[in-house]
């Protein structure tokens, strides 16, 4: 059986996008390698490696669109993890469409390794199979780019030889992978199984903020311009450790596929507080959420994240996608007003929400459509000129500033798959490190510089068109 597209348009859209894909794919690294010279690799820590997508200390082609970029091939460090597995896989992932790491997974299931997979109940079906009528545009740009990736000879069909070797969902299910998601509980799904984690024979973890897909990691099909949302892979060596983290995966796993409705995702899961690990070189704490709000908020990953700020001392650096908890944001205000150098860039599809810290930071506000301000609203009486957004020599157009990150004083990183939100908090099933580690945090050091290079920040005149729009809209 061949698939064909149900829209002329979107097949008019995959065949000029591959064109132009074909077109840029050698002159874009040509131009690119003209401005930016390759950088010496930063030492990597024994036990704990960090890999950015967006690295200039690295080279590599990208596996599906054959372009040449730079950046560390977050897809290739995954699959060389995973091909190290002896006996045990256990992966959650918000969402996975890249297909070398199904074959990976695949091989090593015929090997006889145990693997076992979580996803979000949103991704946890083929996207090229959906219908794209009553689909939001970011879904049905979604399908698109699946078949894009889906469709190898560029024909313009989708034969069944090529998803049975690009579509990631149908390779790991002809693997007889077993694959759940967050309606095992028997819900219709918790607020988000957001987690971007694997568990290497209890001992190796995979974490940081990357989705395992082509976007979450090269870039787009349709845009052979972006280089892939701006994100961080941690591969982390300790048993203590990966303990942590497959007692986690247990609590949603359940009995797998047997039909009880015994897993336990979001607020399902029993309260665990923040928990120390030696590892070598290393203190690391984690701790996994959503916290009911029957728990005090210090007790929340959220208040892990601002216990943590609070013993900064020199500076805080902050690379974040979203941003939009007070208590934290509250904190930051405080650490500034004893002189501790804070910055701050955030994605700017949220830099100027009304809801966004940012905001704060910058000493302004903005209502929301109904002109109400966000509650408990402080906008900072001493305002920074130090947040805003990458600009787009760090940031190609397309892509996001996926990090959940930030640097305090040079030695010690936050990160993982939690916005800090109220959402993440409260709601979705996420997970957050802190690493104390002068050479870990040199390799988040050297990505926050990057990123805020030329960054746009402070009263932009973004923000001051909307102010004044709100003037105009609201009246104040």
């Amino acid at each position: 059986m061949v698939h064909r597209f149900k829209s002329s348009g979107l097949r008019w859209l995959i065949f000029f996008g591959l064109g132009l894909l074909c077109f840029l794919g050698v002159n874009t690294w040509r131009s690119g390698s003209a401005k930016l010279p390759l950088l010496s690799s930063l030492p990597q820590d024994p036990y704990i490696q960090v890999y950015f997508n967006h690295s200039q200390a690295s080279v590599y082609t990208d596996p599906y669109r054959q372009i040449k970029r730079y950046g560390d091939d977050l897809e290739q460090e995954i699959i060389d993890t995973l091909a190290q597995a002896k006996t045990s896989i256990d992966i959650a992932v918000h969402e996975l469409n890249l297909p070398n790491i199904a074959q990976a997974l695949s091989d090593r299931a015929q090997s006889g390794v145990r693997v076992r997979v979580i996803f979000e109940n949103k991704y946890s079906k083929p996207f090229y199979a959906k219908n794209l009528t009553g689909l939001a545009e970011r879904d049905r740009y979604k399908v698109s780019e699946s078949v894009a990736l889906i469709d190898i000879n560029g024909d313009g069909r989708i034969a069944p030889a090529e998803i049975d070797q690009r579509d990631a969902y149908t390779i790991l299910q002809k693997a007889n992978i077993p694959v759940l998601d967050d309606t095992a509980d028997g819900s219709k799904g918790s607020g988000l199984m957001h987690h971007k984690i694997a568990v290497v024979d209890n001992h190796t973890v995979l974490a940081g903020s990357a989705n395992w897909t082509v976007s979450g990691i090269h870039g787009d099909m349709l845009a052979p311009e972006t280089r892939g949302n701006a994100n961080a892979l941690l591969r982390i060596q300790n048993p203590e450790l990966a303990q942590q983290f497959t007692d986690e995966f247990e609590l949603m796993w359940g009995d797998g596929l047997q039909g009880q409705p015994d897993s336990l995702f979001g607020l399902q899961k029993p309260y665990r507080a923040a928990r120390q690990v030696a590892v070598s070189g290393s203190a690391v704490t984690v701790q996994f959420s959503p916290t009911s709000q029957s728990q005090s908020w210090a007790a929340s990953v959220n208040g892990l994240i601002g216990k943590t700020l609070d013993g900064a001392a020199q500076s805080i650096d902050m690379a974040l996608f979203v941003f939009s908890d007070q208590k934290i944001v509250n904190q930051l205000a405080q650490k500034s007003a004893a002189g501790v150098k804070v910055r701050s860039l955030i994605d700017p599809e949220f830099l100027y929400r009304s809801y966004s810290e940012a905001l704060d930071m910058l000493g302004v506000a903005i209502p929301d459509h109904r002109c109400q301000y966000e509650a408990n609203n402080q906008p900072w009486r001493s305002p920074i000129l130090t947040v805003g957004a990458p600009a787009l020599s760090a940031l190609p157009q397309g892509d996001k500033l996926h990090h959940k990150f930030a640097l305090l004083d040079s030695n010690t990183v936050i990160v993982g798959s939690q916005n800090w939100s109220k959402a993440a908090n409260q709601t979705n099933d996420e997970n957050l490190l802190v690493i104390r580690n002068v050479r870990v945090a040199a390799h988040f050091q050297r990505e926050f510089e990057r990123l805020y290079q030329d960054a746009v920040t402070g009263m932009t005149a973004g923000l001051r068109r909307r102010l004044q729009q709100q003037i105009q809209q609201c009246g104040r």
